[in-house]
């Protein structure tokens, strides 16, 4: 009931003209739909958590994941995560205008190599051969990171002519320097950061992104990989360690301390509500990491309990968007 009723006030604040949000977005420019999701995500922080689950496709169906936790729980996820991995544009935009139409929220990430190609793979065992080089406009080196850049924002252009605003989630990890966009140390990948954020919102002009910070559990400085504030909307942190992570959630909150959500961006065994309240790890979303991480690290009875628990929101609690 409470849920429903912050979403009522975030609709009549809206139509006012009143943000009803605690924050506004980097992008000044930002969409109608980009905006009302984001004032719904810092409206609910502190006060609810949203669920979250990655998808595969690759198991048994593209809604393998889904259709698990709605058999065990009754209830979906409000947020689906995707991946552009393996140049699967096509397949990610279909499945992502198929979540947004039934309501739900959209993020993407993007496991590939240096030369924005492949997957999981490529993304470790790759890299930037000369960083000056590649971060210098003009250079062959730099042309080279923009064409691979703009395959992403490419198929992210079309979830904006659809109206669909993503949760962004580029270069996650980077501070644990074992993806290829943080072995150049943090200097650099913000340098990247900042450039990627800057092609896609002043040249594509994508005013549908949310931009997320993603970084590790095992980094540490986290403040040294801190892109700025106009270059991010929302930070998180994800740990395939059980329970709440209250200590992570702490170091990501000394960074940007009440200017932004703070999201448990990804994780393995989703903390239970009372490990939440208990260490006021207060986590805007939860989002699961897929296939045996979701099946066989959450117990069903936790899972079922979560799932129906007052302060999580799935996919039917959320409003209905303009």
């Amino acid at each position: 009931m409470f849920k429903k009723i912050i979403s009522i006030i975030c609709s009549i604040a809206s139509l006012l003209g009143v943000p009803c949000g605690k924050q506004h977005l980097s992008n000044p420019n930002a969409s109608e739909a980009a905006k009302e999701l984001y004032e719904y995500i810092c409206n609910v922080y502190g006060d609810y958590i949203i669920s979250g689950q990655q998808e595969s496709t690759w198991v048994d169906g593209e809604q393998y994941e889904f259709e698990y936790i709605y058999e065990k729980t009754g209830k979906y996820p409000a947020i689906r995560g995707l991946d552009y991995m393996n140049d699967d544009f096509e397949g990610v935009n279909r499945r992502a205008i198929e979540w947004h139409e039934k309501g739900g929220i959209v993020t993407i990430c993007w496991h590939c190599g240096s030369d924005f190609s492949g997957s999981w793979a490529e993304s470790m065992n790759t890299d930037i051969t000369d960083w000056d080089k590649a971060l210098k406009e003009g250079t062959p080196e730099y042309e080279k990171l923009i064409a691979g850049m703009d395959k992403g924002a490419k198929a992210l252009l079309e979830l904006k002519e659809k109206g669909i605003p993503v949760l962004w989630r580029p270069f996650h990890e980077a501070d644990g320097q074992w993806f290829w966009w943080g072995k150049g140390g943090h200097r650099n990948f913000k340098k990247l950061w900042q450039l990627m954020y800057e092609r896609y919102t002043e040249y594509w002009e994508l005013d549908n992104l949310i931009w997320v910070l993603g970084l590790s559990e095992r980094g540490e400085d986290y403040w040294k990989w801190y892109p700025g504030d106009n270059y991010v909307d929302i930070a998180g942190a994800d740990s395939y360690i059980d329970g709440p992570n209250d200590s992570l959630y702490k170091k990501v909150k000394r960074v940007v301390g009440r200017k932004m959500p703070i999201c448990f961006h990804e994780c393995g065994k989703i903390p239970t509500v009372a490990e939440l309240h208990s260490t006021k790890a207060d986590w805007v979303w939860f989002m699961a990491w897929h296939t045996e991480y979701m099946v066989d690290r959450n117990n069903v009875d936790d899972l079922c309990a979560i799932y129906n628990d007052e302060y999580v929101i799935t996919l039917d609690e959320l409003p209905e968007w303009k």
